[in-house]
């Protein structure tokens, strides 16, 4: 099927948009973040370029009195939104100059016209009228080099590039942007460059190179802080604060917004407040502040005297209700948002705002909703708008349909259902349709793309799998030829649902396999796939993997198949991966691993290696035993009572004075290790390494019970975050050295751990160790302390927290929070300037966050970042007594050079575990060893 442009009778129509009227399921696939933030940073426009109109050359004592007035009733009008006026007033401006013959004048004007043209959508005009002004300039620059000229000729660059990056040339506005900042240090005119490198970074970000936009906005900062409160001031701290939410530094993202917003105050200057009120709102939703993010979005609303700026903020607050399942505010919005839409003129921008509104109609929460009175006026309207019977059901492909009799045919198929959607589905086809009719328009080949894939979104959930198959292709073609892998991912994932729709298994499998191998691609700024990243990694990205698995497992179902296995391994393998580069924003393992499978086959023939997988409809096991192939194993039960049991399970295990937790203990040993019970004891292995995917990372495996004893009564236990395994070596027991460090006292509103002293003093007493004991535990000491000696253990006893988000995973210190990249910085040091890498991290004192279901994800992400070759942690806060007991006795186990690290850990619980004292798991079972278990 191919999606043509027709006009007719003002509408655009498709071949084939006999869209089903049974009601639509919601897909997997979610553009609406990603299309929601294009026009929230797409804002150079708004900075050093609407401030053309603004901010005229000096010294223009060429321009007569009439140039000027008609200059300032343009600005006027241009800053109230009034383009088209401001058009007309330019156009005399520029006439005049023409009849004048004043050329640096008549450049002038015509930058002007270039930006009011933009705002109206005239691309060609603006284009032409920019090429016209750049002809100008070439031709007067030999014999005009003063002060006027150079400022005309960066004005022109500055609107140049709004031009290009509108039209995707985001490389070629990156030049024009440069071109403008070096003519502005020619000037000597620090504001104008500072606006210069904004815009740069804006194309940066375009471009997918967040950190180097990142970086260029840091610089720009500094200058920006020495300047006075300005217009100029609040924008680049809102591109600043934009940026760090980007790329995940949320909280560091607000400070500059708020400091933004103040500065925009104190001017005023409301369309820059509403602006950074939008992004304040974007920020909160990243931080899950999801009322005060839908406060802000209204806010923003309020404030604007942009239609765009409204739209996108409404769009944005829509998108969130739905989210949130607000659903009747979220209908209440949409027949203001439809107006509106249509109103405003095309641009880039005005495309994904298309885009953004029907991917929020898409989703199955409206489109559920039962109001019969919204379809009913529809029904009734197409009803008497067109003929249906003009055409009949031998309707010849060749043909497109007329929009009216699709309608039609569509309300008539629609009648016995007519509560079920509130927007019928070819209203939402016809929104996209005229989004790829303007992205052509435009010569958008990348909002193109992003448009056939949603329409074809829209038919793969109607069940039209042929219709779809034909869109997606076309959107991935399209993305593949102007090199954006971030949606040709998207179209690829798309392709592996149709085809596993339509029963084609190997077509299924060839496209999720490039899917995925995109997604590896994008590695090193997994950011570009999903600008808000924070809120849709599991919408966007993860079940791209967990479906692959899926399919491969299920086509393992009736024999077994290696080849499916291996691949299902790998692919659990790089959804761990990815997960832990969304964690940090980058690509987290640069070094040279080991593959573990050869672990386990030379250096540790008695460790078993075990991937429990969670899927919609099964808990998965597969299991890779010393010298064996991979074997396979399911339970088949509901994902909803696997999570919610692993919910209600670590819930209870820490509870002390509670047994509830024997139970579902037991049902999750069974899930996980009943069905290879017998492998294990033929194979006679005495450690079991774990892989654990997603909810099972909060559980400690050692708490699960057979009925009659714990695991880790039976086994060693250890972790690792996949296949590869960094420096898989032994710990070199002969001389042992450890830096200790931990707060007994009470600091930061952290309560006192009293026995962290002692904990320390007997880590000392097993074996040769310099302590940083309060006071002594600063950020710099500990930092000395790393750099001047070689220690393989570093051992902390300090209130510390794992997160899901990097930066609200820290450890307390006497005068700070150290924050896991700032520990990678600290511990790495010994790296760069000793012989002697950190063989092993203890965090002895430290819980996952409270109410993070995905927390442990932080300890994953401390243990790699860090640089240790092990990590020991603990998933729970546990009575410090107990852990000074406890960390004694692995100190002890830990000098014995005949064990590993996996099995002095399990000697140390399975200890206190005997103690009538410390019998409950709540004392011994949330200690974890990850990483290398030797």
């Amino acid at each position: 099927m191919k999606v043509e442009r027709l006009k007719v009778e003002g509408d655009i129509a498709l071949k084939a948009t006999n869209l089903k009227p049974d009601h639509l399921k919601a897909a997997n696939l979610d553009l609406s973040a990603t299309l929601r933030e294009k026009p929230a940073n797409f804002q150079p426009a708004n900075f050093g370029l609407s401030a053309t109109l603004r901010e005229q050359p000096k010294n223009l004592e060429q321009a007569n009195l009439t140039v000027s007035r008609l200059l300032k009733q343009g600005k006027g009008l241009y800053d109230s939104g009034r383009f088209a006026e401001a058009v007309d007033v330019l156009e005399q401006a520029l006439k005049t100059n023409q009849a004048q013959g004043d050329q640096l004048s008549e450049a002038m004007v015509l930058s002007n016209l270039s930006l009011a043209y933009q705002q109206l959508g005239l691309w060609t005009q603006a284009k032409n009228a920019i090429a016209n002004s750049e002809k100008i300039l070439r031709y007067i620059k030999n014999r005009d080099k003063s002060t006027a000229y150079l400022q005309v000729l960066a004005q022109s660059l500055m609107i140049k590039g709004s031009i290009e990056l509108g039209s995707s040339e985001s490389k070629a506005a990156m030049e024009s942007w440069e071109q403008a900042a070096l003519t502005y240090g020619e000037l000597g005119d620090e504001a104008g460059q500072i606006r210069s490198r904004i815009n740069i970074a804006q194309a940066l970000q375009d471009l997918g190179m967040y950190k180097r936009a990142l970086n260029l906005l840091n610089q720009v900062e500094e200058s920006l802080v020495a300047q006075p409160d300005s217009l100029n001031k609040a924008i680049g701290l809102r591109s600043l604060g934009n940026m760090r939410q980007l790329v995940g530094e949320l909280s560091q993202s607000r400070e500059t917004l708020e400091k933004s917003l103040e500065i925009a105050r104190s001017l005023p200057y409301s369309q820059e407040i509403s602006a950074i009120l939008f992004s304040l709102g974007n920020t909160a939703r990243a931080q899950q502040e999801l009322d005060e993010a839908i406060d802000y979005y209204q806010q923003a609303f309020d404030q604007s005297l942009d239609p765009i700026t409204k739209l996108e903020a409404q769009l944005n607050q829509l998108s969130l209700l739905i989210d949130t399942k607000r659903i009747k505010e979220a209908q209440a919005l949409i027949p203001q948002i439809l107006p509106q839409l249509e109103s405003i003129p095309l641009s880039r921008r005005s495309i994904y705002l298309r885009i953004n509104f029907a991917q929020s109609l898409i989703k199955d929460e409206v489109r559920s909703i039962k109001d019969e009175g919204y379809v009913q006026t529809f029904l009734d309207a197409v009803a008497h708008g067109g003929n249906p019977q003009d055409r009949t059901g031998s309707r010849s492909w060749g043909e497109p349909p007329r929009p009216r009799y699709l309608a039609a045919s569509l309300a008539k198929r629609l009648q016995p259902s007519v509560k079920k959607a509130i927007q019928p589905s070819y209203e939402i086809a016809k929104i996209l349709a005229t989004a790829v009719q303007q992205a052509k328009a435009l010569g958008d080949k990348r909002a193109e793309a992003y448009a056939l894939g949603s329409l074809g979104q829209l038919y793969e959930q109607n069940q039209q799998l042929p219709e779809s198959e034909d869109l997606t292709q076309q959107a991935l073609k399209l993305a593949q030829e102007v090199n954006a892998p971030d949606i040709s991912y998207r179209w690829q994932w798309q392709l592996g649902r149709i085809s596993t729709g339509l029963g084609e298994e190997e077509n299924a499998i060839a496209a999720y396999t490039e899917a995925v191998n995109t997604l590896k691609s994008l590695r090193s700024d997994l950011v570009a796939v999903n600008q808000q990243v924070r809120f849709t990694f599991r919408e966007s990205v993860e079940p791209v993997y967990r479906e692959f698995v899926q399919l491969l497992l299920q086509s393992d179902r009736n024999e077994a198949n290696p080849d499916n296995l291996e691949k299902a391994r790998e692919i659990i393998e790089s959804l761990q991966l990815a997960e832990l580069d969304n964690y940090f924003r980058s690509a987290c393992l640069n070094a040279t691993p080991v593959v573990i499978d050869q672990v386990i086959d030379q250096v540790d023939t008695k460790a078993a290696l075990i991937y429990p997988i969670i899927l919609p409809e099964s808990v998965d096991i597969i299991i890779r035993l010393p010298q064996q192939p991979l074997r396979h194993y399911r339970t088949e039960l509901p994902q909803d009572q696997i999570e919610s049991t692993l919910e209600d399970l670590r819930h209870f295990l820490p509870q002390l004075h509670r047994r509830k937790f024997f139970p579902m203990s037991q049902q999750v040993y069974n899930w996980i290790i009943r069905p290879i019970e017998e492998d294990l004891a033929n194979s006679q292995v005495d450690t079991l390494v774990f892989v654990l995917d997603g909810a099972l990372r909060n559980i400690p495996m050692a708490a699960l019970h057979d009925g009659k004893q714990y695991l880790v009564e039976k086994y060693s236990i250890a972790l690792t975050p996949g296949l590869d395994l960094m420096n898989p070596q032994r710990l070199v027991r002969e001389d042992i050295k450890v830096l200790t460090a931990g707060l007994s006292e009470s600091r930061q509103g952290y309560n006192p751990l009293p026995f962290v002293e002692v904990e320390l003093e007997k880590i000392k007493a097993q074996v040769p160790s310099e302590i940083l004991l309060n006071q002594d535990f600063t950020e710099t000491n500990f930092e000395n302390s790393v750099e001047a000696a070689p220690f393989p253990v570093v051992h902390i006893a300090s209130h510390g927290e794992f997160s899901s988000e990097a930066e609200k995973t820290f450890i307390l210190t006497w005068d700070s929070k150290i924050n896991v990249n700032e520990l990678k910085d600290l511990l790495q040091t010994t790296d760069l300037r000793q012989s002697t890498p950190i063989e092993l991290l203890v965090l002895s004192a430290c819980q996952t966050a409270t109410g993070d279901k995905r927390a442990a994800l932080g300890i994953a992400g401390v243990a790699i970042e860090a640089g240790a070759r092990s990590t020991l942690a603990t998933i729970w806060l546990v009575d410090d007594e107990a852990t000074a007991v406890l960390m004694n006795r692995f100190y002890q186990e830990l000098t014995d050079k005949s064990i590993s690290k996996a099995e002095a850990l399990n000697r140390a619980q399975k200890s206190i575990l005997q103690d009538p004292n410390y019998e409950h798991p709540y004392y011994w079972a949330p200690y974890i060893m990850v990483g290398n278990w030797l």
